[in-house]
């Protein structure tokens, strides 16, 4: 987008300047990894709506819209286009997928998709917003990608405050608000705003899909069980690397962050802390800074000493991963269900038809004791991430647009796409086609949106992405946790705090990944520990946890 003289062309390059550190990544919560997306009808997860079956005709919407709805008005929706390589590598155009164009005959809206450049997203934004010229609907993870978070968003003018629009125009995102407040105290402001619509994981089942891995077959030839406690893991890995031959018994991914993959608890929370912030009856801590992070260094730090740790820990990534789970150099890490189990026992079932895995429990320090931390989404995992543009024409459309997928048949239809193209039903029960199960990360995003979208995500899509024994095996094995009573909710500092807490954060966080990594590896003693507290004090932690805390007591009074 750009200006047409050089007036408007400065406007803008001020625009951006002051903008530039505005926007920052936007996780993209394990879509498209083999973690599920939201799911299950509104109404109900358990059958088909009867409209199912039938054409796109006149749908009554909760007493709102009735679609598809008589217009010849053309929105404009931008994306980052990651979320979809895999598809547009084979469609290139997000108009021409299957599932596009069968909801623009059951909505009667027409979309155009307009799509930053690979890895361009953050910085296209910027551009869109520094212009002036925007799409009629921007997907993006407000909470998390905009500095202030999306009350900041609102207050630039980049995003519509959205109450009186939901009252008004969404009939079934406001029914399923009021019947799930859980959920609607995820999607919405301390001041009470709402600012976007939420891709919404409808049951628990659907919000745990990742855990520790590892290589079954090899426990078995060893005739040990899967290990609970560290000192079970520690006599496991050390026979991997003696008995198995494994050069890198564990490994697990740490780009772009380090120890990416042990940012849910794993290792960590057998010590009480996690890498990062948490709570203990509703006091916010940050692991470093509790004696737990230095038991923690001490294990790590043996571990890797033995060889039992990848040498290369800093730098492993997806890539480096996935061929040391298939080629015995390791035999544990992190994964997920669909990216880790699945794909591995896919690809390793003709090359060595005795290769099993099997999810193992988050290891705690005494037998029998539950798991403290793990992986588990919330609800509504990126808050309001469906945002409306103040300059769109046409907010009313774009909000009918975006409240089909909370209706019965919108829903059911964002899960499982349309009947006999995407899905059949069986006993009552949807079932992917078998063109679309030939290859289901391709294909669901073709047909359906099952792993995200404005919708309300149904356990059905997850039973059948993650069908093998040991994915659901490992699913309710990870499960078995403490999570819920430690992990800080969605919560949102204002902007002056978070402008506060991002300079304290980017030094604490350097501070922690390099103390971390010389103690681990043995470039420092064990000495340089108490150097590291005094240094942590020094950059003000004490202040980035008040920040949170009073985040978080305001998310309580929500």
């Amino acid at each position: 987008m750009q200006a047409s003289t050089r007036k408007a062309s400065s406007a803008i390059l001020l625009s951006l300047m002051l903008t530039s550190t505005a926007l920052t990544a936007c996780s993209s919560s394990n879509n498209g990894s083999g973690g599920p997306s939201p799911s299950a009808s509104p109404s109900s997860s358990a059958s088909a709506p009867a409209s199912e079956s039938a054409s796109p005709s006149d749908s009554p919407n909760a007493g709102g819209s009735v679609y598809p709805i008589k217009t010849d008005v053309m929105l404009t929706r931008w994306l980052d286009s990651g979320a979809f390589s895999q598809q547009l590598a084979v469609t290139p155009k997000l108009e021409d997928f299957p599932f596009n164009k069968e909801l623009e005959a059951r909505t009667g809206i027409k979309v155009k998709y307009e799509l930053p450049a690979v890895n361009q997203a953050k910085e296209q934004l910027n551009i869109m917003f520094a212009s002036g010229e925007y799409t009629d609907i921007i997907e993006w993870n407000f909470v998390t990608g905009y500095p202030g978070g999306p009350e900041k968003a609102m207050q630039d003018g980049n995003i519509l405050k959205l109450n009186d629009l939901i009252d008004k125009y969404a009939p079934n995102l406001k029914a399923y608000l009021a019947a799930h407040p859980e959920v609607d105290k995820q999607i919405k402001t301390d001041s009470g705003a709402y600012y976007g619509f939420p891709f919404i994981r409808g049951d628990d089942y659907l919000m745990t899909y990742g855990g520790p891995i590892i290589r079954k077959d090899w426990l078995d030839d060893l005739g040990l069980e899967v290990p609970t406690t560290m000192d079970e893991w520690y006599t496991m890995l050390k026979a991997f690397k003696e008995k198995k031959g494994a050069t890198a018994p564990l490994t697990f991914i740490s780009t772009p962050r380090l120890f990416d993959d042990l940012q849910q608890g794993l290792f960590y929370g057998a010590f009480g802390i996690k890498r990062d912030f948490y709570m203990d009856d509703g006091k916010v801590k940050f692991g470093p800074a509790e004696p737990g992070f230095k038991e923690f260094l001490t294990t790590m730090r043996k571990w890797y000493a033995e060889g039992l740790i990848d040498k290369d820990i800093a730098t492993v990534d997806g890539k480096i991963r996935d061929a040391n789970m298939t080629s015995g150099k390791s035999g544990a890490t992190y994964a997920l269900a669909g990216g880790g189990i699945g794909k591995w026992l896919t690809a390793m079932k003709e090359v060595d038809p005795k290769y099993d895995l099997v999810g193992a429990p988050y290891p705690v320090l005494n037998k029998g004791d539950v798991p403290k931390f793990g992986q588990k989404d919330f609800a509504a995992p990126q808050g309001g991430n469906f945002a409306i543009s103040p300059k769109s024409k046409n907010p009313e459309l774009a909000v009918q647009l975006l409240d089909y997928g909370y209706s019965e048949e919108g829903s059911f239809f964002f899960n499982f796409g349309k009947e006999g193209e995407a899905h059949t039903l069986v006993d009552g029960y949807p079932t992917y086609t078998d063109p679309v199960k030939e290859n289901l990360s391709l294909n669901l995003g073709l047909y359906t949106r099952a792993t995200g979208g404005p919708f309300v995500q149904d356990k059905r899509y997850y039973e059948q992405f993650a069908a093998l024994p040991q994915q659901q095996e490992a699913v309710k094995t990870w499960g078995q946790t403490d999570v819920d009573k430690h992990q800080l909710p969605p919560i949102s500092p204002t902007a002056e705090e978070s402008t506060e807490f991002a300079k304290i954060m980017n030094e604490v966080n350097t501070l922690v990944d390099e103390t971390t990594i010389k103690i681990i590896l043995g470039t420092d003693s064990m000495d340089a520990y108490d150097k590291f507290l005094t240094k942590l004090e020094s950059l003000n932690i004490d202040r980035a946890i008040e920040i949170y805390q009073a985040a978080l007591d305001r998310y309580n009074a929500r």
